[in-house]
């Protein structure tokens, strides 16, 4: 995620400084943006050295942008999701790689583009496809029965109001446009001005990261990230809530060999798998100047760690 400044070219990305540290760029190294948005980290990484920058991202919009916001020789720009990037590195002929960032989530050039539907702060159509293909919210929202609307809010905005909330949308279908969906979760949510936070948010997280499949996109791509590092190399990932934290979390606790043990009633079983991560980094939280300069950050959180010679594993996160 990043925040603008006065010229829409230049982004400034979350935790910038910290990211960049944790990658230990060295002069001429072949690194990966998995989420290139507006080109804030891969500006970055090229400014600290690198000799290549491979930049991932599943929206169209970014990448044909791209071209324009960082037109670097040094820079090449994939339109594939992150979780695709070991695959498209080997079918490019490309090596392993020295370092890897992963900025999980929406980006801001997303959140502020009211036609793409990820935000109620402006009204636009409920659209919320990083990929622009696909169901739509509005789709998702108009057709899905209350129980399943509910479970997702639930599961993915860990909404305590998921029922109501389903059942409000569900009788004020068709819902279209994302300021009608936040007016119908305010009330269901019995919301009045002047509180501190907009129950809307968690719907609209919810439904975005349902549609987007964005939590197993950030498993499998921690995986891809575990295949394509050489080993020394650097994988560095900020996330924004507590499902997507919670992942990167329990990866690196399992690959760096720190499962939990077990008990007489949960035995763990012995892991064949030898530590494919070392040297993971105490989690990093923004500054408060960070946070004055970019409150969309208040949630932020850096999460690093140094690839072994260890092979990958072959199962998923457990």
């Amino acid at each position: 995620m990043t925040v603008a400044s006065s010229s829409r070219a230049e982004h400034v990305p979350v935790l910038i400084d910290e990211v960049i540290a944790a990658l230990g760029i060295h002069d001429g190294e072949t690194v990966v943006d998995g989420t290139f948005g507006a080109g804030g980290y891969t500006r970055a990484m090229l400014r600290a050295g690198a000799g290549r920058v491979i930049a991932f991202d599943r929206d169209p919009d970014a990448i044909d942008e791209g071209r324009s916001l960082v037109p670097d020789p040094k820079l090449t720009l994939v339109n594939e999701r992150f979780s695709q990037m070991d695959r498209v590195l080997e079918e490019r002929g490309i090596g392993t790689i020295d370092a890897i960032a992963l900025d999980i989530g929406v980006s801001s050039m997303q959140l502020d583009r009211a036609d793409r539907g990820f935000s109620f702060s402006a009204d636009g159509p409920l659209d919320m496809r990083m990929e622009q293909s696909g169901l739509s919210a509005a789709d998702f929202l108009n057709q899905a029965d209350e129980a399943e609307i509910a479970r997702v809010l639930r599961e993915y905005g860990e909404e305590p109001r998921a029922r109501a909330i389903a059942r409000a949308i569900v009788a004020a279908r068709p819902v279209e446009r994302t300021a009608e969906l936040a007016a119908v979760v305010r009330r269901a949510a019995g919301f009045r001005p002047g509180q501190k936070s907009d129950p809307a948010t968690r719907t609209f997280q919810a439904i975005r990261i349902h549609l987007n499949a964005e939590l197993d996109e950030l498993e499998q791509g921690l995986e891809a990230a575990e295949r394509a590092l050489k080993p020394g190399g650097r994988l560095a990932v900020v996330t924004f809530h507590s499902l997507e934290d919670r992942i990167v979390k329990r990866f690196f606790r399992e690959r760096s060999g720190g499962t939990p043990a077990g008990s007489r009633h949960r035995p763990v079983l012995a892991d064949p798998n030898e530590p494919t991560f070392e040297r993971v980094a105490k989690p990093v939280s923004p500054t408060e100047r960070e946070l004055a300069a970019n409150p969309r950050s208040r949630s932020a959180r850096l999460r690093s760690a140094v690839r072994t010679p260890a092979q990958a594993w072959k199962g998923g996160v457990q």
